[in-house]
């Protein structure tokens, strides 16, 4: 789980799980400090790490936060999926062009999941997808209209998870027979 500070990384992977209370949430911008890992199923594992943004810490703990961000995305082999959270309210900041730049350098598989989708009509939310799948870049699979608090588009989230998921498995498996 990829994207701002106050996107709600939190609240998506909450929905995801099904269960309110397993990612902290907090109206506080900045609150998820280290790579937090959370299992879905037998061998599905979710990593939820720090934003980038809008919270308010120093400068040295904020490049912390991006160094350990970088260090867990280079080179994982086992990595599937990025699941790039961004605010469907809002069109792409300059962090989100960064991150979206380094994804596709390091040629890491991404979906955008344009958050917060329940508080926009369905002819702006139509509006602001299709400007989003113009805006990711080859690596992004697709951009979807979710809403962690509403559980708008999880099923189609997880959906593209576990056929990410799969094929990663398929590949690893081919390279190991």
């Amino acid at each position: 789980m990829l994207g701002r500070s106050n996107v709600g990384k939190s609240s998506v992977l909450n929905a995801l799980a099904g269960s309110r209370g397993l990612a902290r949430v907090s109206s506080t911008p900045g609150r998820t400090q280290t790579v937090n890992f959370f299992r879905a199923g037998h061998e599905l594992y979710f990593a939820d790490l720090p934003g980038y943004g809008y919270a308010k810490v120093p400068e040295a703990m904020r490049r912390g936060w991006e160094r350990l961000v970088v260090s867990y995305l280079d080179g994982r082999d086992p990595l599937a999926l990025c699941v790039f959270l961004l605010d469907a309210r809002h069109e792409p900041m300059e962090g989100d062009e960064t991150l979206r730049a380094y994804l596709e350098d390091r040629r890491l598989p991404y979906v955008v999941a344009a958050n917060k989708a329940d508080k926009l009509g369905p002819s702006e939310r139509a509006r602001r997808i299709a400007s989003l799948k113009r805006w990711a870049g080859p690596r992004g699979r697709d951009v979807l209209a979710v809403s962690g608090r509403e559980g708008m588009g999880i099923e189609t989230l997880w959906g593209v998870i576990r056929g990410a998921a799969g094929e990663h498995r398929e590949r690893t498996r081919q390279r190991k027979g």
